[in-house]
């Protein structure tokens, strides 16, 4: 696909700047002028427009941080970072924290501009510009992955940050451990003018998308599309093809999108994954993405699921 990184999260050719993560003095050189994105509890901090909203190191939040900031990467010789102040608890200027598919509660902070809110990233992603989006998803994969790593793997002992971020150390035995990303596959199983789609228990009622499922170890990317397609529904596939992919910062994966062509067509669902899956005309897809389908809902804008589905309605796989 020659438009691939389009996708949200696709990238912006941030210059990430690696070689100067190990070295504190150039780091902290950066902080006073930097730019910072706080997250609170998974959420990002945006403004009335739906765009990142940025502090500087002298914001009174920032006494809320309990573990330094993360490097980002440079824009114009500015260093971008990210902080989590999730240790503060809202008082009277809470806001509703309804917890659902898509939270779409927001939470401002006593400290900060009054036009600036904490804000679920699934619902402002689209919105954002690629910049953004890329900044956005770093932060909050990077984060949730330091909060998830707290202690060491190999010995139990507390790991302490390191790198701008970009490793946490054991003190103990000294072993090193970084951030992970896992790989999932997501297709576009294509039956002629047909495409197959599913529904998972938890989704919003009436929402389907396409099948997804992680790689395993020691498998391939075309062998792990035939597998989940197969384990799914029943679906015999042949010929995988790579089209696209996307980090999904919800917490750490990497969507890998393929097209994989069925061989059978009789859906025989395991109950234990979907809850329902079906065939769908491109003429059906149009009156979802329409939002004129009686019965279904189309997956979210954003996603790498409404990419390809775009795509593949305009005929532009390749």
């Amino acid at each position: 696909m020659q438009n691939s990184e389009l996708v949200t999260f696709g990238g912006s050719s941030l210059n990430r700047a690696g070689h100067i993560r190990p070295n504190p003095e150039l780091i902290d050189a950066l902080v006073p002028l930097g730019r910072i994105l706080l997250l609170w509890r998974g959420k990002v901090l945006v403004d009335q427009t739906a765009a990142l909203a940025w502090v500087g190191a002298d914001c009174p939040a920032l006494a809320f941080a309990k573990e330094p900031a993360i490097f980002l990467g440079l824009q114009d010789d500015v260093g971008y970072f990210a902080q989590d102040i999730s240790d503060w608890t809202p008082g009277s200027e809470s806001q509703d924290e309804t917890q659902s598919f898509l939270d779409t509660s927001t939470m401002g902070h006593p400290d900060l501009p009054p036009d600036f809110s904490f804000q679920d990233l699934r619902s402002v992603m689209a919105d954002l510009s690629a910049r953004d989006a890329e900044l956005a998803a770093t932060a909050k994969a990077v984060l949730q992955w330091h909060h998830s790593h707290r202690y060491c793997s190999a010995c139990g002992q507390k790991s302490h940050m390191h790198e701008a971020g970009w490793q946490r150390r054991c003190s103990t035995c000294e072993t090193r451990h970084f951030p992970r990303t896992d790989p999932v596959v997501i297709m576009l199983v294509t039956n002629g003018n047909r495409l197959l789609l599913g529904r998972s228990p938890p989704w919003p009622q009436g929402m389907y998308s396409l099948l997804a499922g992680f790689i395993e170890p020691g498998e391939t990317i075309e062998a792990a599309v035939r597998r989940e397609v197969f384990e799914e529904t029943g679906i015999s596939t042949s010929t995988v093809r790579y089209l696209a992919n996307q980090p999904w910062p919800f917490p750490n994966s990497l969507m890998i999108g393929c097209l994989a062509e069925a061989t059978s067509e009789t859906i025989t669902v395991d109950p234990a994954e979907l809850e329902d899956a079906l065939w769908i005309t491109r003429e059906e897809l149009v009156a979802v993405f329409a939002g004129q389908h009686p019965q279904i809902k189309g997956s979210r804008k954003g996603s790498i699921a409404h990419f390809l589905m775009t795509n593949w309605l305009a005929d532009r796989l390749d």
